[in-house]
């Protein structure tokens, strides 16, 4: 079976990838300096970035998944932020990162934010691999930790897919489709 698409430019190669997976550890290990984090990264996209991250760490840090979906099978936000598998551990009380491949719209971490909220974290930043801020239409979001930003184009590759191909490429392409 063939991929959906063809594969486009590297945008990010690997070594850029692991300077910047350096640089945000470094930064979150700075900041936490003496205290327990618990990363949560969002399924499955941030997977690959958060395994790279936590090997970066100093602070003593512990780890949960959370999978939410706003895309479907299409390569733009639909608007409605949907939980396929919430957290397994308490939050309360905690120093909670979120961990994201990427942040356009701004939408599903805007949602995720608003309820993570409400289970009384101590903290709650977020951390995300790629920032698209052209694409941002919820105002006023923060990313706390930003990898690289890049430009309005569709990307696969380091846990980013389409359809669900192209995770595992090692770094990030731009993909063109026929008809988007």
């Amino acid at each position: 079976m063939m991929r959906p698409g063809e594969l486009g430019e590297i945008l990010v190669s690997r070594e850029e990838i692991r300077e910047m997976t350096r640089r945000v550890a470094a930064a979150i290990s700075r900041d936490y300096e003496g205290r327990e984090v618990l990363l949560v990264g969002v399924l499955k996209g941030a997977c690959v970035f958060m395994a790279d991250l936590i090997r970066e760490l100093t602070v003593v840090t512990q780890i949960d998944f959370i999978a939410v979906s706003s895309y479907g099978k299409e390569t733009k936000s639909s608007g409605v932020v949907r939980i396929l598998k919430d957290l397994d551990e308490d939050i309360t009380g905690r120093h909670v990162i979120i961990v994201e491949d990427i942040i356009d719209s701004g939408l599903t971490w805007s949602k995720l934010r608003e309820l993570l909220l409400t289970r009384g974290p101590a903290s709650l930043a977020l951390c995300t691999a790629f920032d698209k801020p052209s694409r941002r239409t919820v105002a006023n979001l923060t990313v706390d930790y930003t990898g690289l930003e890049i430009p309005d184009a569709f990307i696969v590759g380091y846990g980013l897919d389409y359809q669900g191909y192209y995770r595992e490429l090692p770094e990030v392409r731009t993909l063109r489709l026929e008809a988007r």
